[in-house]
């Protein structure tokens, strides 16, 4: 009891211990990033991507730490693979669609192959996913948590960005339509939106000067994001802590949306 005979409150625990974990795009890059994050705070992830050597590297980090993860190959773009995969688990209480990708170029260059690519990559992928591990939650009747990696450029624009703005403006609709369909149900959907983190992928377009100088007058941190910036972000979002947040954009960018 405190001081005045009123119940001491306690911060609601960031611990994942004994839920499954699944991470889309987690052999690389921001899933990687999630899947070790989710493993750290005692989740049992299972690493999703279309390359097995790399969720094989991953999952022996994760089990040299001392932590617990499965692998699961699967193309988020197939439906058949996506109904195959994620939906033949048995249990799923925290989904992380990190699977993603961009293809930077002027809009008139934008060839239908490439609009295709990437609108199927962030948008269907993330629905089909969201779907199938749905079902899931549903059919265990505990709730769970979906965590949706968006982008700054979720809530913004940008040149030679406009396929993949529209995508993951997308993608913020998305997050609110199923926050408040699956309310009642008790399974939270939120997104993260960060601004440029630097990954493999990401740091050749650093070494360029002028797009280096532009991206960090942009941001009023004036510095460009480390993975870790975002595993607290994920953690938080998948656990008892956030328990009333649903259908927010938890955006990890610096600053840059906030001019």
């Amino acid at each position: 009891m405190g001081a005045a005979g009123e119940e001491l409150l306690k911060t609601p625990s960031m611990r994942l211990d004994g839920l499954v974990a699944v991470v889309t795009g987690a052999g690389r890059g921001l899933g990687r990033a999630c899947a070790l994050a989710l493993a750290e705070a005692g989740a049992s992830p299972v690493l999703v991507s279309r390359t097995e050597s790399e969720l094989q590297a991953v999952a022996a980090t994760i089990a040299a730490d001392g932590g617990t993860a499965s692998t699961l190959v699967c193309d988020v773009t197939d439906c058949r693979q996506v109904d195959a995969a994620i939906g033949g688990l048995e249990r799923i209480d925290i989904l992380v669609n990190a699977a993603g990708g961009n293809i930077p170029e002027p809009l008139a260059d934008v060839t239908e192959d490439h609009f295709d690519r990437i609108m199927t990559l962030n948008v269907k992928g993330t629905f089909m996913v969201s779907q199938a591990a749905v079902r899931s939650m549903q059919a265990g009747g505990r709730g769970g948590a979906i965590i949706n990696v968006s982008s700054q450029m979720g809530h913004v624009g940008a040149p030679n960005r406009t396929v993949y703005c529209a995508s993951k403006h997308a993608v913020e609709g998305m997050t609110k339509a199923m926050a408040v369909e699956l309310a009642p149900q008790k399974i939270r959907v939120n997104s993260i939106g960060p601004t440029f983190i630097l990954t493999p992928l990401t740091r050749p377009f650093f070494e360029d000067r002028a797009f280096r100088e532009d991206t960090l007058r942009r941001i009023p941190r004036g510095q460009v994001g480390e993975l870790q910036d975002i595993m607290g972000a994920v953690v938080f979002l998948a656990s008892p802590a956030a328990a009333l947040i649903t259908g927010a954009a938890l955006v990890i960018d610096g600053g840059w949306t906030a001019w």
